[in-house]
């Protein structure tokens, strides 16, 4: 009776790891969206402010006179 006691008792350390196992990767995947997610918020945030400064830049470049040309001298 001990051995069936020895398999039964392997039987259940094996399922505890497997669960424990289990656990860990979904805990691990969960980690890893939420690092893609703020990611892509921070993408979303820094390009909305670059889109921002161009616009604002090409609008001061449009609102300023015209640099004087350079003559060349003969």
């Amino acid at each position: 009776m001990s051995q069936d006691s020895e398999v039964r008792t392997k039987a259940e350390e094996r399922a505890e790891r497997a669960q424990r196992m289990a656990k860990e990767g979904a805990q691990a995947m969960a980690e890893h969206v939420a690092a893609i997610k703020a990611v892509d918020e921070r993408t979303v945030k820094l390009r909305a402010l670059r889109l921002a400064k161009e616009a604002a830049d090409a609008e001061a470049r449009a609102a300023a006179p015209p640099a004087p040309k350079k003559r060349k001298g003969k």
